[in-house]
């Protein structure tokens, strides 16, 4: 349009000014009311997110524990298992040794070695107390084997006059009473006794009864040391075997206690890694809580801020948000926890920004309709209006065929502003010379329009002035906040 374009600041009358501040009052009111809401509902999912994760605590606590019980009891009954059936062994040889023990007496008593002398007597009692103790948690090898020895050892000459045959018989069974592992024990003295059987047997025959005579004390000997021998190796095999038994029982034991540990150890692990998983699970169900709680209403604040013509908020809303859906798209739980408080955050100053631009929008809205009214009364045909968020762009026509285009918007401080576009009244130049333009008429028609502005108490319009205005004004720069160009 031709002709520089006209502006003027409107303020607000006292009696609006009370208005839209009760108006300001109470979008306040409702935007706390909202966040209050907001917050409860935000406290009531922590306290039931507080109260699962307390459960699934106990759940899994009371779990750690029974498998630790079973743990426990399965190690206790593995180990009770093994020292019974040790003991069962130890029992069963140790019945078994007391029972040689006893056919040795048996034999001695048999075999002509009776007697005070030979403390047989003494010798069936300390059997008959050991067989006693049998059975108990006491370990009786040893005293069993020392036992035997004493049997195995007991003097045992043959009675004067005895059959050779009968002597070199008894000799024989003492020989193998020695025991079938006499020859491991005791190689030398088994040969040696073999060695003398085999001569004495070679001396039975008739006419060596002085050379079968004289070697029964050799051979007498010879058995009795043998004995005792193979009983003293026997008894220190039987306690190099327990020893060993013993060992292999505290092995046991250790191993038992290791597994312990290691178990142990892998419950840890397990028990770690499920707090870091409920933990991240935690954190990602706080996070969509909350973004659930704000996703309408951040939603809603998007399209109002486009609206109202503040894309720079709008894409400041989106970008918070989209941080929250990648961190839980990404199952980054912390981030995802800070990316929802910082998008509440921009939320809260979102709602205030938009209250303000609300309010802004109300006051040009109702501007423009007393704008349109005064237009009327002077005579203008309203033609139509555009909305531009930040904006309102009204069209006017008079009879005489001038146009004008009346844009209402806000300056950077929030006050009002008109500007005018003219085309097609006289007074208004194409080009306006150097001196400034002269549009006496023009002016004087806006000014009636804004007395018509200030009659209805709501507004109250500057001084309209415009580029190269002559004295009659004030003259002064356009407003730096309308793209002019933008909004014709």
């Amino acid at each position: 349009m031709s002709g520089s374009p006209k502006y003027s600041s409107v303020g607000v009358a006292s009696g609006y000014a009370r208005r839209e501040a009760e108006l300001r009052r109470r979008r306040e009111a409702e935007r706390r009311r909202q966040q209050e809401l907001r917050a409860a509902e935000r406290a009531e999912l922590a306290a039931r997110r507080a109260r699962e994760a307390a459960a699934r605590r106990e759940r899994a606590r009371a779990e750690a524990e029974r498998g630790r019980e079973e743990t426990a009891q399965r190690r206790a009954a593995e180990l009770a298992a093994h020292t019974r059936r040790l003991r069962q062994d130890q029992a069963g040889a140790e019945a078994r040794g007391l029972a040689e023990v006893r056919r040795l007496l048996v034999r001695a008593r048999g075999g002509g070695q009776a007697g005070p002398s030979a403390g047989l007597d003494s010798l069936e009692a300390a059997l008959a107390r050991l067989e006693g103790r049998l059975g108990g948690t006491e370990q009786l090898g040893g005293a069993i084997e020392e036992l035997r020895g004493r049997v195995v050892g007991l003097p045992g000459r043959p009675a004067p006059g005895a059959d050779r045959a009968a002597v070199l018989a008894g000799f024989e069974d003492r020989l193998a009473a020695v025991g079938p592992d006499a020859p491991g024990y005791d190689p030398e003295g088994r040969r040696h006794c073999a060695e003398l059987l085999d001569r004495l047997r070679a001396e039975s025959g008739p006419g060596a009864a002085t050379t079968f005579d004289a070697l029964l004390g050799t051979v007498e000997h010879a058995l009795t040391r043998h004995a005792l021998t193979v009983a003293d190796r026997h008894r220190t095999a039987e306690q190099t075997r327990r020893q060993a038994e013993e060992r292999a029982e505290e092995q046991a034991r250790e191993l038992a206690a290791a597994r312990a540990e290691a178990q142990e150890a892998q419950y840890r692990r397990a028990a770690a890694e499920k707090a870091e998983h409920e933990r991240l699970a935690a954190a990602l169900g706080e996070a969509a809580d909350r973004l659930g709680i704000v996703r309408r209403t951040v939603a809603d604040a998007v399209a109002e801020a486009h609206d109202l013509a503040a894309p720079d908020l709008a894409a400041r809303l989106d970008r918070a948000l989209g941080s929250v859906t990648d961190a839980l798209a990404a199952r980054a739980g912390q981030d995802a926890l800070d990316a929802v408080a910082t998008l509440e955050g921009v939320l809260a100053d979102a709602e205030l920004r938009l209250d303000d631009l609300h309010l802004a929008h109300t006051r040009r809205t109702d501007l423009a309709q007393a704008l349109q009214d005064a237009m009327l009364g002077e005579g203008f045909a309203f033609v139509d209006v555009d909305d531009h968020g930040d904006a309102l762009l009204l069209r006017f026509e008079r009879p005489s065929g001038a146009r004008y285009e009346t844009t209402v918007a806000t300056d950077a401080d929030g006050g009002s502003v008109l500007v005018y576009h003219v085309d097609g009244e006289p007074d208004v130049a194409l080009y306006p010379p150097a001196e400034g333009a002269v549009c006496d008429a023009t002016e004087d028609l806006l000014e009636r329009v804004h007395e018509a502005i200030d009659e209805q108490e709501d507004f109250v319009p500057g001084e309209l002035t415009w580029d190269g205005k002559p004295p009659r004004g004030q003259a002064g720069p356009l407003p730096d906040v309308i793209e002019w160009r933008r909004l014709r």
